[in-house]
């Protein structure tokens, strides 16, 4: 591929960061005369993830929101509920939905640019950028570059970083008889074994024979394969009583949940996504903080403002910090927490609070349905 000899705006990656904002610059109609690539290591044409969220009213994605939901259940043995969260409706999207509606929108404008290779490293030296893609150096010069890769050199662990892991599996199932109800999704099914640590299930009904169900685990390490195929199975056999199915499609995924310090501009790059503190620590929601970091940064183009910090207040980092520490010194058991939120406030309440958006007295509130000494030893400790 022939690239121009300049272009205004660099996005190293293509994940959801970087289309996200791209699709703003595409609908506000304000950036036709501006120059801009895209850097991708394959094309997107996969199914690769699956992005659930919450959200009052229709948001920018809106056309492609592949099901949603306005009750969900919350499960354990020590308390169940089925919940009426409106006004807030639980949303999915899948991946490839958005891949397919962002790049056939990014098609129709010439002045945006694809390339197509591994992203290897990127430097900076005076005015310009060096730009390793597969075993080329490409230079770039006055363009602002947006990156939503971990590159060497960015988000190192401290000696007092936390680091755990959100990994799950799930599968998108077919049964033989109706059995789900397409009206309610499980949010959280803590009745699952909790013996390697913080463990739920939850199933997102988009039929009553079709449904995603899905294993998570919040640990240290990863699991064989073969472990997450046995708990699925098993929750489908000993939970749901479906023995009667066939897997359509299957995803895996690990997400990060960290106390690392992300920095919005680092190394004349300004860090996007989870590479920019996107992805909150403590329950891996990632979607919608993107989606306000993206609103953000086309608000300060448009109006030729410094790029602002679109990171967590500190606030609620520091309540990230000590829910990761209470989880990652077992003070208290993960499904115990997310009991006592959810048996103790209401669903509205905890949803906008893990949104970033509740207010202090809010949160003082939720704070104080907690386990009292678990979380104060954590909140010293952090402090």
């Amino acid at each position: 591929m022939q690239l121009s000899s300049k272009y205004d705006f660099i996005f190293a990656g293509a994940g959801c960061a970087a289309l996200s904002i791209i699709m703003r610059m595409i609908r506000s109609n304000k950036f036709t005369d501006k120059k801009i690539l895209l850097i991708e290591k394959e094309q997107k044409n996969k199914n690769d993830r699956t992005w659930c969220f919450w959200e009052k009213e229709n948001g920018f994605f809106e056309d492609i929101v592949y099901k949603k939901w306005d009750k969900l259940s919350f499960l354990s043995d020590e308390f169940s509920d089925t919940m009426d969260i409106s006004p807030y409706e639980y949303k999915m999207i899948k991946g490839i939905d958005f891949y397919n509606y962002c790049f056939s929108e990014i098609a129709k404008y010439p002045n945006i640019e694809t390339l197509y290779g591994k992203i290897n490293s990127i430097s900076f030296e005076k005015d310009q950028a060096t730009i390793q893609i597969d075993d080329r150096d490409y230079v770039f010069k006055g363009a602002m570059i947006f990156n939503s890769l971990f590159y060497e050199g960015i988000n190192k662990p401290s000696g007092n970083t936390i680091d755990l892991l959100q990994h799950f599996k799930g599968w998108i199932i077919e049964t033989a008889n109706p059995v789900f109800n397409p009206n309610r999704a499980t949010f959280m099914d803590f009745r699952v074994d909790q013996k390697r640590g913080t463990t739920f299930a939850y199933v997102l009904p988009f039929s009553e024979t079709k449904a995603l169900v899905e294993y998570t685990l919040f640990t240290k390490n990863i699991l064989e394969d073969e472990e997450y195929k046995s708990e699925l199975k098993n929750y489908l056999a000993n939970f749901l009583k479906i023995d009667d199915y066939k897997i359509i499609e299957e995803e895996f995924g690990v997400i990060l949940m960290t106390t690392r310090k992300f920095d919005l501009f680092r190394g004349e790059a300004y860090n996007i996504g989870s590479a920019g503190g996107q992805t909150k620590a403590s329950s891996g929601y990632t979607f919608q903080f993107i989606q306000k970091q993206a609103e953000a940064v086309i608000h300060c183009l448009q109006e030729k403002e410094d790029l602002v910090e679109t990171i967590a207040s500190y606030r609620f980092n520091f309540y990230d910090k000590v829910l990761l520490d209470v989880l990652e010194n077992n003070r208290v058991s993960g499904d115990k927490v997310f009991i006592s939120l959810f048996k103790k406030n209401k669903p509205q309440q905890v949803l906008k609070f893990l949104d970033n958006e509740s207010s202090l007295t809010e949160e003082l509130k939720i704070i104080s349905s907690l386990p009292t000494w678990p979380f104060l030893k954590a909140a010293l400790k952090q402090l």
